[in-house]
């Protein structure tokens, strides 16, 4: 099993990007973003389940980010737009076998067992 990201890149405030992850040897039943910024922990962005109907964000990315995944070609988006100087991170996909479930707070990195080798995003002011 493989998850490939791509898709990153620099671009100033206010652009968009949309990010990639191409997913080999198997369909996930949830799939989801995190982010690690330099310093910083891995943070959670967004997830899905399946179908790709049921989504969940972070508030940093609410009204800005959108998820999505294309089950006949096996990937993965992030659609981001209204991006920001603190969206800088390496973006990672990742995925799980377990079901979609909106959780309490969040996920983390713990919930998913694959994952891809990121992608960089950088965001000027």
């Amino acid at each position: 099993v493989q998850l490939q990201a791509s898709g990153g890149g620099s671009v100033q405030a206010g652009g968009s990007l949309r990010l990639s992850c191409g997913a080999s040897g198997r369909t996930f039943s949830t799939m989801g973003w995190f982010r690690q910024a330099p310093g910083k922990d891995r943070e959670f962005v967004a997830a899905l389940n399946r179908s790709g109907v049921r989504k969940f964000y972070a508030d940093s990315a609410k009204g800005r980010f959108t998820i999505s995944r294309d089950n006949v070609k096996n990937t993965l988006y992030l659609q981001m737009n209204s991006l920001r100087p603190d969206d800088t991170a390496v973006y990672f996909c990742a995925g799980r076998e377990r079901p979609f479930h909106y959780p309490t707070e969040t996920y983390y990195p713990s919930d998913f067992g694959y994952w891809g080798q990121g992608t960089l995003v950088t965001v000027s002011s």
